[in-house]
């Protein structure tokens, strides 16, 4: 059991930067996510923590103790990568038990640990297969119950399911869950999935071009971004923005898109009202646009016109693709909507929900 702490880490290759100044304290017991696009650095920070690469500039601490020149073999880490990495002319209890044999573990307690962890994996029947005759799922689970036998002191993922299918995904991040729970260690998991990411961290760590964006539960990343970038990125699908001028007019404030116009709330006057005359971004998420027929009673609404370009029929929802004026947007509505492809409809968009940034600077006005 160990927490991670991230002193101003750099990584540079040559001139391009992958991780710039990551300053982070992960708690002993914490599940953190670091998400973000292909090349935002996630991966290379999880790496430098594991010893597989060098750091340029910082200090990475595993507990109390500076781990810059330690051996990956010595950091009391266990990595799961995404490929699985298993030996193939192994069974899948010699794939386990191999990293304990090279320390030496005894034998009885090899055998103990090794099939613990298949009963808990559900894969104590696997035992004596080789990884050609295991499905994905199945070989997932056995670089998972490789990492679980070492018992370390920080499990490290790094995008462990993207090789699995939808459904497997869905079990998988049950699962993993379900460990870290049991285990009660510090799990850092990387992902380019926010799904994944909102599901499964306590805490999630946005990064884009190697900077850290935000890093927060996945609730307040959710209902308070700090910049255009998150606020994009998490949720799906994710967030319509629309270029705007914020407008006072008789003592009141609207956001003014040019195709529609919305009052700013009375709650939002204070802190808002000081970007009057400002070009800002109006920010608004698909689930808080409504039918007017099915929309929650009671909200703080703006009346839209706008004409369904698609519809998306999810069972429980549907996904509706708005056009207003020159706008694009996606809605997420009611499944007995209905309205259908061509209609000109009225939605009602929940002012209390919205978000406004600054257009030079990206970052939330608040």
């Amino acid at each position: 059991m160990a927490s991670v702490n991230y002193e101003h880490v750099t990584k540079r290759w040559g001139d391009v930067v992958a991780v710039r100044d990551l300053n982070i304290e992960i708690p002993d017991k914490e599940f953190l996510v670091f998400v973000g696009p292909s090349g935002c650095g996630k991966s290379t920070s999880l790496r430098m923590l594991a010893g597989l690469e060098e750091i340029t500039e910082g200090n990475i601490y595993i507990g109390d103790r500076l781990v810059n020149d330690v051996p990956p073999k010595d950091r009391d880490i266990a990595m799961v990568f995404q490929s699985y990495a298993l030996y193939p002319h192994m069974s899948v209890y010699d794939n386990m038990a191999f990293g304990l044999k090279l320390r030496r573990v005894p034998k009885a307690e090899i055998d103990r640990r090794v099939r613990q962890a298949a009963v808990e994996l559900g894969i104590e029947h696997l035992l004596d297969r080789k990884p050609k005759a295991l499905s994905g799922g199945q070989r997932q689970r056995v670089a998972v119950g490789r990492a679980i036998v070492r018992e370390p002191a920080v499990f490290l993922m790094d995008e462990p399911l993207s090789n699995l299918d939808a459904k497997l995904r869905v079990e998988a991040r049950a699962m993993i869950q379900r460990l870290h729970n049991r285990l009660e260690t510090t799990f850092i998991y990387v992902t380019h999935d926010q799904t994944e990411a909102m599901t499964m961290g306590s805490r999630i760590a946005v990064l884009k071009d190697g900077i850290l964006q935000q890093i927060d539960t996945p609730q307040t990343l959710y209902e308070r971004p700090d910049n255009l970038f998150v606020a994009g990125f998490i949720g799906s699908p994710s967030m319509n923005f629309f270029n705007a001028t914020l407008v006072r007019e008789n003592g009141d404030f609207y956001i003014d898109t040019g195709v529609f116009r919305v009052k700013v709330p009375e709650e939002r006057k204070a802190t808002w009202g000081r970007a009057a005359g400002q070009r800002v971004v109006l920010g608004i998420r698909p689930e808080d646009i409504h039918d007017p027929n099915y929309s929650p009673p009671g909200i703080q609404s703006a009346s839209v016109e706008a004409q369904v370009d698609v519809t998306e029929l999810l069972g429980n929802e549907v996904l509706m693709y708005l056009k207003s004026g020159n706008l694009n947007y996606i809605a997420r509505v009611d499944p007995r909507t209905s309205a259908r492809i061509g209609h000109q409809i009225t939605v009602l968009m929940n002012t209390s929900n919205m978000h406004l940034f600054d257009a030079e600077t990206e970052k939330a006005i608040r």
